[in-house]
């Protein structure tokens, strides 16, 4: 009997442990979303100078299988834990990854939905009206240009429960570079902007929500080459418009501006006389802060020539909005195969810096910087300061407080297509030395 009861003893104090164990981890949870749902904490100033020792980085997710095609990553908190994730558009593999933050600075990637070819851009956006975040993809079918109509617009559909269902949107269409969501008419549902580029094709178009799954389009724009169309009120008129960034023989940003009603004018509002400029990024951000939305654009793109690699005039360009529709270019730096500008205070000076990444250099020369900064004095001086050298071909960066601490670390990612291929990364954390 005494052994018996030991057992039965053992059994409820074991009993007891794991229902501790199981409390602290809901209790972990919940604090977790309530941190996410406060305002984030007081920016941290960092003391290290913007260089080569601010940033150590680390790979995340799954390793490298092979080269990698890594085309768009988004940071969000996809399950609303309170802790950020990232998702990947891996256009080697077809398919969208989704890199959980199951705890604090550990990672674990799994794959979500059936695969997407040719996926090139992620956004969400709660599209049924779930309380659940869907995933926006863009597909081109094919990642490298061509004139088939192999695009498409495909939502991974969240059930809440960590399970994603592809559906189709728009199909057979010139390839898909972008695709984002938002209430642009007075129908209250989210409808979407769609950016194409098929090689001598291309467009941009506007979807409008019928009532989901259903969407009529509108053709906006009938020239090949858009990179990327985000929608952002540029003139604080209360109507979402659309900005377009155009390459290909065109080279010019565009704004479609919004009646309220669906109805939309284009302006152009900067281009460039170079056919070889290469527009490769855009962002949309505030960047002096003035309460009217900025745009950072960058031209770095080098693969149309018989030996791809940067040129000179690759850089990043910032098209300053002095409101009532007008705006002001500003050249805000060098930086040879320039892509994928991204806006956040990275020393938590108060002050908006600017990164990139290199995509396109001469990745033979172990000098060829991956990783740039333009840091900002305040009074709209950007000071240009090497944050890498260590990786090649990076496509894509992304600026977030990662760990809800007040600082702002960077997720990059890679697309490996010509050699040297010596410094193979796929994802990549860029976390604060100190």
């Amino acid at each position: 009997m005494k052994r018996k009861g030991l057992l039965v003893l053992g059994l409820v104090a074991l009993a007891a442990v794991l229902a501790a164990a199981e409390a602290w981890r809901e209790h972990r949870s919940r604090l977790a979303r309530a941190a996410a749902a406060r305002p984030g904490p007081a920016r941290v100033v960092q003391r290290t100078p913007l260089g080569l020792d601010f940033y150590t980085h680390r790979p995340i997710g799954n390793a490298a299988d092979g080269l990698p095609w890594i085309s768009d990553i988004l940071i969000v908190d996809l399950d609303g834990d309170g802790l950020k994730d990232v998702l990947v558009c891996d256009g080697r593999l077809n398919k969208v990854t989704w890199i959980r933050q199951v705890r604090l600075g550990v990672f674990e990637e799994q794959d979500i939905g059936g695969p997407v070819a040719g996926p090139a851009h992620l956004e969400v956006a709660d599209l049924r009206g779930t309380g659940h975040l869907d995933v926006l993809v863009a597909s081109m079918g094919i990642i490298f240009p061509d004139n088939d109509k192999i695009g498409s617009v495909v939502v991974l559909e969240n059930d809440g429960k960590n399970h994603f269902t592809n559906r189709v949107l728009l199909e057979k269409v010139a390839r898909v570079t972008s695709v984002h969501a938002a209430r642009m008419t007075k129908s209250g549902r989210m409808d979407l902007a769609v950016g194409q580029f098929g090689y001598n094709e291309g467009e941009v178009r506007w979807m409008e929500n019928l009532g989901y799954p259903n969407f009529r389009s509108h053709q906006l724009l009938d020239l090949p080459g858009t990179i990327n169309a985000p929608i952002v009120d540029l003139n604080g008129d209360g109507h979402l418009d659309i900005v377009a960034l155009v390459s290909q023989d065109s080279e010019e940003v565009h704004a479609f501006m919004n009646d309220g009603d669906g109805n939309f004018r284009d302006h152009i509002l900067h281009g460039s006389t170079n056919k070889d400029y290469g527009s490769s990024g855009i962002c949309i951000a505030d960047v002096d802060q003035d309460g009217r939305p900025d745009i950072v654009y960058t031209n770095g793109d080098g693969f149309d020539y018989a030996t791809p690699g940067s040129r000179p005039w690759h850089g990043v360009q910032w098209l300053r909005n002095l409101g009532g529709g007008k705006f002001v270019f500003r050249r805000v730096g060098d930086f040879p195969g320039a892509f994928s500008p991204a806006v956040a205070d990275l020393r938590g000076s108060g002050f908006q810096d600017i990164v990139a990444t290199s995509c396109f250099n001469d990745w033979h020369d172990k000098n060829a910087v991956c990783l740039m900064a333009f840091e900002n004095d305040g009074t709209s001086h950007f000071t240009p300061r090497v944050l890498s050298r260590d990786l090649t071909h990076l496509v894509v960066v992304k600026a977030a407080d990662m760990f809800n601490d007040g600082r702002v670390e960077l997720v990059t990612a890679a697309f490996m297509f010509y050699p040297p291929y010596d410094r193979v990364s796929r994802v990549t954390l860029w976390e604060h030395r100190e």
